[in-house]
């Protein structure tokens, strides 16, 4: 570009610093929520791959089972790997999940953190660096425990305290803190207690196995040792130490990817919202500069030289507002990790990450799609005839909607169609029609949505302005005058209220699915439950059965086993199902005893088993367990495909990895429920974290466990929200900049300041409202369809939260208001001779 005109280019966004800096701002945000995204997850993967490398830190060789959930590794093996020619030092894992009562005698909440008691290891028996006592010595004897600080510090205990230990297979355990030991890093609500090695074996295996065992060598390489324990024990798993690093970090990365991909689609919603903002801003500057684009071509400037000098401004801007966004973004990702660990999911820290692949693509995204927002504008600036962009009567609104309008219509038939297709079906077949169809209707939108807003901002004015009367119907002529800049502003609200309603819908419809699962398949008075990662704690069912009034206390267990080489998972439980849970059962008896099998109707179908069909169950170490099918019942999400009695369970579950998912009571006819829930919660106290809940209790539990989910969900698409709302700022401000003689104009004739500033009020709660009931209306729409696609997977009641659709709505004219705000206050103090003289 010639240097005159690059002069052009910098004096005019020099003399235009609000504009600038609104335009700048929109980048800022889109390119944010990209840069933040990479910083949060890089912070994560570095954090892990320390903790991780620490770990396993010195481990040359790992035993296991062949396969994840066997009973692991027979101690009896432990002399032949001790014997392994090249084998130093040989460490059998010894751990298992625990519960910490704390200084103030309640259960520690370490959020999604591991909880775990272990065996204490000597230092000249360590693999790596042994563990350093800050405070204390360690474990000596039966009854204590060394904490880690952490741990420590979030519970308010200190050496020589005293407190409980829960271990679900064991029951509550007295300790005493001997000792507080220090990690390589701060693991977030990490807790780790120290046993004596004899009480670890005893508390947390069953005694003949352990599940893994990890060995020194010396004087060997890694492969060599790996190769000699394996000849020496071939009915087991044998990898290298740096095979176990690996398996553990692609275990993590594989985590952490799916959360980058997550964020990254929040930040790819957050660009896409604040593109349109882009594109809106440059459409309007190109409007506004007409005239002044139009003298430079009289005066000799090339169409190239007028398009060139658009684009450079777009250039600047997306450096600016790239390098910026990038600064917000680590601020974004402090923002975030501080909002989740709020949310108490035992998120490490570490010192945040900034990679420079991270600047490179957020600065990429942001001037890209800066500089693509503008070239449209800036190609339609160069085509302006010089004579006629200078006469005053010249419209800037473009060309004819018919054709993006009739496109439009014709990609939303496509859509509707795809969207009630996929919605008759289930799978990821259905889902993906779904989807297809939700970005035909989505273009549909994008592309109709001028000529849409006519009619229904026009009808929504004629409600809104009635009242305001001449000041309202003003507002309704310039709110559809250029329907292009109503319907790309409104649209970038549109996009973040449709996520949200989807959203809504499905947590709405979460909900209304466990509600009626529980309502129509839970006959039991109480239900016993546990912490979601460690379920009731062995022996709660015995220690209710005694409480007068109690029938029957009933265990529910996930079984996990192999028919016919194929992985599957059913249900046990440890009584029968009449009095506790609803069922129809279609063939043969309910009786869940020896190795009875019950299966449902589809599952008896699709594998052909009959009454009397022996089914053969094959556990994680390769044995085989017998049952026969004696009961067909009705499909049911609650029963599962198949059930067996606790007997069978117990054969082909490891005692190690047994757990009770809840406690299904049922009360004796006229028992006194109410006495009995006090008789019930005082028996289960010693168990620390059983909760006694009713029906309507337990599904008010697992509510808030969604509940807890959506509030990290809309937590994460307010950005978008935020950036709409700024969007109609923006374009408010700069409409007020483009229409200034025409305010000065009425300003001259009579206008009051405060007659301004409603007319920019009711201006912007039309476009806030067309906006977002369009939002509403398409995200209510896909989330229908989407949770209709989930029917086999337990959402079979579809919900829309109306209460939620109305507060949007209701939200959005408040929007509206605060979004107008300062441009009508900017509005009102035109002057209005220096606005008709264009000074």
């Amino acid at each position: 570009m010639s240097s005159p005109m690059r002069k052009v280019s910098l004096r005019n966004l020099a003399a235009h610093k609000v504009r600038l800096a609104l335009t700048v701002l929109s980048v800022v945000l889109g390119t944010a929520f990209v840069a933040g995204s990479f910083v949060f997850t890089d912070t994560l993967q570095k954090t892990f791959d320390g903790l991780f490398a620490d770990a396993a830190k010195g481990v040359d060789v790992r035993v296991s089972g062949l396969e994840k959930g066997s009973s692991g590794v027979p101690l009896s093996e432990l002399p032949k790997l001790e014997a392994v020619d090249g084998v130093r030092a040989v460490v059998p894992a010894v751990d298992g999940p625990i519960v910490l009562l704390g200084a103030d005698k309640k259960p520690l909440q370490s959020g999604g953190a591991p909880s775990i008691g272990l065996s204490y290891t000597p230092p000249e028996q360590a693999l790596g660096d042994p563990d350093v006592m800050v405070a204390g010595a360690p474990p000596a004897a039966p009854g204590q425990i060394a904490l880690n600080e952490g741990a420590a510090r979030k519970a308010g205990l200190a050496v020589g305290d005293r407190t409980q230990v829960l271990v679900p297979t064991s029951g509550v355990i007295d300790v005493t803190v001997s000792g507080i030991y220090q990690t390589p890093s701060d693991s977030g609500g990490f807790v780790g207690a120290q046993f004596d090695g004899a009480q670890a074996r005893e508390l947390f295996t069953d005694g003949s196995h352990v599940d893994y065992v990890d060995v020194a060598g010396t004087g060997v390489s890694q492969s060599e040792l790996r190769d000699r324990v394996a000849a020496a024990l071939p009915d087991l798993k044998v990898d290298t130490g740096d095979q176990v690093r690996e398996d553990v970090k692609a275990e993590v990365n594989s985590a952490l990817s799916f959360m980058n991909y997550f964020l990254l689609a929040f930040g790819a919603i957050a660009l896409l919202v604040g593109t349109f903002i882009i594109y809106n801003t440059f459409s309007m500057i190109v409007a506004q500069r007409l005239r002044e684009l139009a003298l430079l071509r009289a005066i000799g400037a090339s169409r190239k030289q007028v398009g060139r000098s658009v684009v450079l401004e777009a250039l600047i801007v997306g450096l600016l507002g790239s390098a910026l966004g990038i600064a917000a973004g680590v601020g974004l990702a402090y923002g975030l990790r501080a909002m989740l660990n709020g949310f108490d999911v035992g998120l490490p820290s570490g010192p945040l990450q900034l990679e420079p692949r991270t600047v490179i693509v957020a600065l990429l995204v942001g001037v890209l799609v800066t500089v693509v927002s503008a070239y449209a504008p800036a190609r339609r600036a160069a085509k302006v005839p010089p004579v006629a962009a200078m006469r005053e009567e010249f419209s800037s609104t473009g060309d004819s909607l018919r054709v993006r309008t009739l496109v439009g219509a014709i990609a939303a038939v496509v859509g509707g169609a795809l969207l009630l297709v996929g919605s008759r079906g289930t799978g990821g077949g259905a889902a993906t029609t779904v989807g297809l169809g939700a970005a035909a209707l989505i273009v549909a939108v994008l592309l109709a949505a001028p000529a849409l807003s006519r009619p229904v901002v026009g009808a929504l004015g004629a409600v809104f302005a009635k009242p305001f009367g001449p000041v309202g119907r003003l507002a309704r002529t310039n709110a559809v005058r250029n329907p292009r800049r109503t319907a790309a502003t409104a649209f970038a609200l549109t996009l973040g209220l449709m996520l949200v309603s989807v959203i809504g819908v499905f947590g709405a419809s979460a909900k209304e699915s466990v509600n009626s699962l529980v309502d129509n398949g839970v006959r039991a008075d109480y239900i016993l439950a546990g912490p979601d990662s460690m379920g009731v704690p062995l022996g709660a069912a015995a220690a209710v059965e005694e409480v007068p009034g109690v029938a029957d206390a009933v265990e529910l267990h996930g079984v996990a086993v192999k028919i016919d080489d194929e992985e599957q998972f059913g249900t046990a439980l440890s009584g029968q199902l009449d009095g506790v849970l609803d069922y129809t059962l279609e063939e043969g008896s309910a009786e869940l005893v020896g190795t009875n099998m019950l299966v449902s109707r589809t599952t008896a179908t699709e594998k052909g088993w009959r009454i009397g069909t022996p089914v053969v169950l094959t556990d994680r170490d390769g044995e085989q367990v017998t049952t026969n099918v004696t009961g067909i019942y009705a499909d049911s999400q609650l029963l599962g495909k198949w059930m067996v009695p606790e007997s069978v369970y117990e054969q082909v579950t490891p005692a190690a990895v047994r757990a009770v998912w809840a406690v299904l009571i049922e009360a004796q006819p006229g028992a006194d429920l109410a006495a009995m829930r006090g008789d019930l919660a005082a028996a289960t106290d010693k168990f620390l974290v059983v909760q006694v809940k009713d029906r309507e209790e337990f599904k008010g539990s697992q509510g808030k466990q969604i509940d807890t989910l959506l509030a990290v969900l809309y937590g994460l698409l307010a950005l978008a929200i935020v950036i709409a709302i700024l969007g109609i700022i923006n374009t408010l401000a700069l409409s007020v900049v483009e229409r200034r003689r025409e305010i000065g104009m009425l300003r001259a004739v009579g206008m009051q300041r405060p007659q301004v500033r409603r007319t920019i009020y009711l201006e912007s709660v039309l476009i806030a409202v067309f906006g977002a009931a369009v939002g509403v209306l398409l995200g209510v729409a896909f989330g229908w369809g989407f949770v209709s696609t989930l029917a086999d997977e337990g959402l079979d009641v579809i919900a829309v939260p109306w209460g939620q659709v109305v507060a949007m709505l209701l939200g959005s004219a408040v929007v509206g208001v605060l979004a107008a705000l300062w441009p009508a206050a900017r509005a009102a103090r035109t002057k209005p001779l220096e606005a008709i003289a264009g000074v």
